[in-house]
C-alpha cells in the first residue's frame, strides 16, 4: 500500500484525511499518472461527497483534463463508462462506512490503478503544482446513465411477479435501481432510498441485513435484495434466511454450468469462503479457484484464467462474462432472470447446499502489526493444525479500518465458538501465553 492509496484506493475521515487541497492535487496528478485528457467523476451520497468531487474537478481541469461529471452514482457505472470511453474514472465513496469516512477510486479505463500510476498521483498530493497553464472543459455528462443501461440488454429479464423489496442503503444507485426494478418488476418496494447526507449506510444496507430481512418477513415478501453505500455489493433473503455472496454465485454458476456457459467449468471464491459451499460445487463438477480477500485479487485470477463467475462472500460479484467488476444491482436483476426462468426459489436454489457453522469477528482497538510477528504466526499455524483440512481459518487485518477480522468455519459448531474465543483472547493479551 502506498502513502495514501490503500487496498481500495483513498479511504479516510471526511473533510479531515480527505479534504479539499487533497483532492484537488489528486485531480492534478490524474493526467500525469494516467495520459488521457477526459475524465468521468461520480459520487455517492454522503455530506462530503460532492466537495470532494467538485475538487477533484477543478484539479483536473487545471491542468487541461475534460471533465464529465456523473453527478450521483454506482462505482460500477463509473468503471463501466470508464471502460466503454477508454477515459479515466473517479469515483468519490466510501462504500459501506459510515457517513463520516470518505473515500477516492482510480479508475484507468474501467480497471483500477496500478501502483505505479498511485505513486504519481501521491507525488502530486504531496507537492501540488502551482503554476495553471490551460483550462479543460467541464460538462455535465448526457449519456451516462443511457450507456450503462445497455449493459441489461446482454440477457433476457421478464416481468416478474415475485413480491419484493430492495434496500439502497441511502446511498449511490437509489435512482438508477428504481429505474431498473419499475421495469423489471414493477411492484417491487424500495427502501434505504431517501439519502439525506448522514444516513448511508445507517442500519440499512447489506452491512445491516436485519433491516430488509425483518421487512420481508413482516410484509411476507419473496426476496429482498440488499446493496452496499456505493452498490457493488449485494446481499439477498427470503423470509427465512439471509444469503451471503458465496451463496449468490453458487446458484449463478450452477445456472451457468446447466446453460453450458461455465467458462473452462471454474469459479473464483475467496479463502473465507464456507467449506460447505466448496464441498457443494465439488458435488457439482465445478473446480474453484480460492485467492486472498480482496476484489482485486478475484478479479486478476478471472482475467487471467478467462473465468466468467467469481467474488467474495461479503456480497462483491463480478460476473465477468456481463460486466468486468462487482455490480450489486446487475447481479440482482441476473438473479431475477434466474429465478423466472427456473421458477425456483432461493430455497430451491440453494437446496443441494450445505453450509458449515461460520463466523466473523472483528477486533477493535488492537495492533495490527501483531499478525507479523513470530509467536502469532506460530499460534495460529497450531490452531490450523488443530482444525484440520475441512475447516476455515482465516485471521487478517483490514485494509481500510483499525481492527482485526477473525473468520472461523468448521462442521462442528462448538469447536467453531471454541477457537473464535481462543483467538480473541489470545490477540486481546497478546504476549500471554494461551494454550493451542
Amino acid at each position: 500500500m502506498g502513502k495514501y492509496f490503500g487496498t481500495d484506493g483513498i479511504r479516510g475521515k471526511a473533510f479531515e484525511h480527505l479534504n479539499a487541497g487533497l483532492a484537488y492535487r489528486l485531480g492534478q496528478g490524474l493526467k500525469y499518472a494516467i495520459d488521457i485528457n477526459e475524465v468521468v467523476i461520480g459520487y455517492d451520497t454522503r455530506q462530503s461527497s460532492p466537495m470532494l468531487a467538485h475538487m477533484i474537478a477543478a484539479g483536473a481541469l487545471s491542468e487541461g483534463l475534460n471533465v464529465s461529471f456523473a453527478g450521483v452514482c454506482s462505482t460500477p457505472m463509473v468503471a463501466y463508462f470508464s471502460k466503454e470511453k477508454s477515459i479515466i474514472g473517479v469515483m468519490v465513496t466510501a462504500s459501506h462506512n459510515p457517513y463520516t469516512d470518505n473515500g477516492i477510486k482510480v479508475f484507468n479505463k474501467g480497471f483500477k490503478t496500478t501502483e505505479k500510476e498511485e505513486e504519481i498521483i501521491e507525488s502530486f498530493i504531496d507537492n501540488p503544482k502551482l503554476e495553471i497553464k490551460a483550462f479543460g472543459d467541464f460538462k455535465l455528462s448526457s449519456d451516462f446513465e443511457s450507456t450503462y443501461l445497455k449493459l441489461y440488454n446482454q440477457f433476457s429479464v421478464k416481468k416478474t411477479n415475485l413480491k419484493i423489496a430492495y434496500d439502497s442503503a441511502n446511498g449511490a444507485n437509489f435512482k438508477i435501481a428504481h429505474k431498473l426494478f419499475n421495469k423489471y418488476a414493477p411492484d417491487a418496494i424500495q427502501i434505504g432510498n431517501n439519502p439525506d447526507g448522514l444516513n448511508i449506510n445507517k442500519n440499512c444496507g447489506s452491512t445491516h441485513m436485519e433491516y430488509i430481512h425483518e421487512y420481508v418477513k413482516e410484509y411476507h415478501l419473496d426476496v429482498g435484495f440488499s446493496f452496499d453505500g456505493d452498490g457493488d455489493r449485494l446481499l439477498i433473503c427470503d423470509q427465512d434466511k439471509i444469503y451471503d455472496g458465496d451463496e449468490i454465485i453458487f446458484i449463478i454458476s450452477s445456472y451457468l454450468k446447466k446453460k453450458q456457459l461455465l467458462r473452462h467449468n471454474h469459479v473464483v471464491l475467496t479463502k473465507m469462503s464456507n467449506p460447505g459451499i466448496l464441498k457443494a460445487l465439488k458435488e457439482k463438477e465445478i473446480e474453484v479457484s480460492l485467492t486472498d480477500v480482496g476484489d482485486k485479487y478475484v478479479s486478476l485470477e478471472l482475467t487471467t484464467n478467462d473465468y466468467v463467475i467469481g467474488g467474495e462472500n461479503s456480497g462483491h460479484i463480478i460476473m465477468r462474462h456481463l460486466l468486468h467488476t462487482g455490480d450489486g444491482l446487475l447481479v440482482a436483476i441476473y438473479l431475477l432472470s434466474i429465478m423466472a426462468e427456473e421458477n425456483k426459489t432461493l430455497k430451491e436454489l440453494t437446496s443441494s447446499l450445505n453450509l458449515y457453522p461460520y463466523q466473523l469477528i472483528n477486533i477493535k482497538d488492537v495492533d495490527k502489526s501483531i499478525l507479523k510477528t513470530d509467536e502469532m504466526k506460530k499460534f495460529l499455524e497450531n490452531i490450523k493444525k488443530t482444525l484440520g483440512t475441512d475447516s476455515l481459518l482465516l485471521v487478517r487485518p483490514s485494509g481500510t479500518e483499525s481492527l482485526i477480522r477473525v473468520t472461523v468455519s468448521h462442521s462442528d459448531e462448538s469447536v467453531m465458538r471454541n477457537t473464535i474465543d481462543k483467538i480473541v483472547k489470545k490477540i486481546k493479551g497478546f504476549g500471554v501465553d494461551v494454550d493451542a
